[in-house]
């Protein structure tokens, strides 16, 4: 399994020899080293801050600190857990992002979606703009995760949607396990209570719908119909991506709205070579890593 957040991880042994070769100016082993972990670092980005480009941005700034304190990795812990670490404090430190501001809390967002216009699709006009309703449906659930607070949104990346036991979890995040299943079990009544309350793809009793708001999200581009950030085909789903299952840490409330976020896109590629290209050969990483 490549997945570094399960359990069951077995790239420890690979990790070392790649961190050994790079501490050592490989320039290909640096490489490899940020090509097998820059997915995952990417789509926990992407999921903090909803927008690629701010994803891509802040992939970048955690690999670079990464490779930059390399040298001070003495192998005491797994490499997952030192880089990942760093990862995260990057991300709970980092500016705050605009998207940040619009979904500030999930008050607000009830708030936005209460003053969205409906407009009733016929059955035949959903199926015409499908691809678009998926796109509310993703835009609207990335939304919610940023109605949580930081520290609950990383925990519930890692701990929800990554498979992130409360063992590995507290370890990334310094804190107790009890903490880090805390933690989660209130991010998950945070956002089960809310899409409860307002979701009709959990709660069918609710008024909203994301095809009865698709036509106010195009006309007026909070959706970008040429370019959707979301449902596209060369995406992935997080459930096909990240497998294995997480130590029951609280009892479940409702399987559906998890489920959901199963179903939310896991970007596999993306421009690899240029974002290498700005690393590895970048003069002070050059020169401070020694790469040959």
């Amino acid at each position: 399994m490549d997945n570094p957040f399960l359990k069951e991880y077995r790239s420890d042994k690979t990790d070392i020899q790649l961190v050994e070769e790079a501490q050592n100016g490989n320039k290909k082993a640096l490489e490899d080293l940020i090509l097998k972990h820059q997915p995952y670092i990417y789509n926990v980005a992407w999921k903090m801050v909803r927008h690629p480009s701010d994803a891509e941005d802040l992939t970048q700034e955690a690999t670079i600190k990464i490779i930059t304190t390399l040298a001070q990795f003495q192998g005491k812990s797994s490499f997952r857990t030192w880089a990942y670490r760093i990862v995260a404090n990057h991300f709970l430190m980092s500016k705050r992002r605009p998207n940040e501001s619009v979904f500030e809390s999930f008050d607000k967002m009830a708030q936005g979606l209460d003053m969205t216009p409906d407009h009733s699709l016929t059955e035949q006009e959903q199926k015409e703009n499908k691809e678009f309703i998926k796109e509310m449906n993703y835009s609207c659930m990335s939304g919610m995760l940023l109605c949580l607070t930081r520290e609950q949104r990383l925990v519930y990346i890692l701990g929800e949607m990554f498979n992130a036991d409360h063992n590995l979890g507290s370890e990334i995040l310094e804190i107790s396990k009890d903490n880090f299943r805390q933690r989660l079990s209130r991010a998950r009544k945070d956002i089960f209570n809310f899409m409860n309350e307002k979701c009709g793809l959990v709660n069918k009793s609710n008024p909203c719908r994301c095809h009865k708001k698709v036509t106010f999200a195009l006309n007026n581009k909070v959706i970008d119909s040429k370019n959707l950030l979301f449902n596209r085909e060369e995406f992935s789903k997080f459930k096909n991506e990240i497998k294995g299952d997480a130590d029951d840490m609280m009892e479940i409330i409702d399987d559906k709205y998890a489920e959901l976020y199963g179903q939310l896109p896991y970007k596999k590629d993306f421009d690899k070579k240029t974002f290498l290209a700005d690393i590895v050969n970048d003069d002070h990483i050059k020169n401070l890593m020694k790469l040959n």
